[in-house]
């Protein structure tokens, strides 16, 4: 189901878009960005830590690290931090660095595992890949409301489309 160049790819992808992203609500003042927009976590900002949020339990889950998902998961509430703007670039610009890294170092014997996690306080075992499709269609997911948002005030973030990853982003697409 998922390749090595998928996985490399979406991280790939997955760091233009935030970029995109945050280029666009950089030039939004702080009240803006957490002003209730209605959509699902409210505001740009709680989406976006959302996003930071679950990207992060499920690095830590792919990785197999049980402490770290264990320590994301008694975070709450999620989408309140962190509050401050330039705190939340740098966390989520480390945070994208660190997927793509991970991406690159994945092998075969990778994709073909188990992953372990811990859901609804029960323990689980589910398909690698399948994780990997979740959090990446997780990340395009949230991101469109985002892109939506900003689009709504004003703001212009880059196109979305995957093919543009490698045309505008500056990364190659395959």
């Amino acid at each position: 189901m998922i390749t090595l160049e998928f996985a490399r790819t979406m991280a790939r992808y997955n760091r233009w878009q935030n970029r995109s992203l945050l280029s666009a609500a950089a030039d939004l003042s702080d009240e803006e960005r957490w002003r209730d927009r209605g959509a699902f976590f409210g505001s740009i900002a709680q989406t976006l830590n959302h996003i930071l949020w679950d990207d992060r339990i499920w690095l830590a889950r792919l990785r197999g690290d049980r402490d770290t998902e264990t320590m994301i998961a008694a975070r709450h509430p999620y989408t309140e931090e962190p509050r401050d703007w330039s705190a939340f670039v740098a966390a989520r610009a480390a945070l994208d660095d660190d997927i793509v890294a991970w991406a690159e170092s994945l092998t075969e014997a990778d994709l073909a595992r188990g992953v372990s996690w811990t859901r609804a306080e029960d323990q689980v075992e589910t398909d690698f890949g399948f994780n990997l499709a979740h959090m990446t269609n997780h990340q395009t997911h949230h991101r469109g409301q985002v892109h939506a948002m900003l689009t709504a005030a004003g703001a212009r973030p880059e196109p979305s489309d995957l093919q543009m990853l490698e045309i505008i982003g500056g990364e190659r697409l395959g």
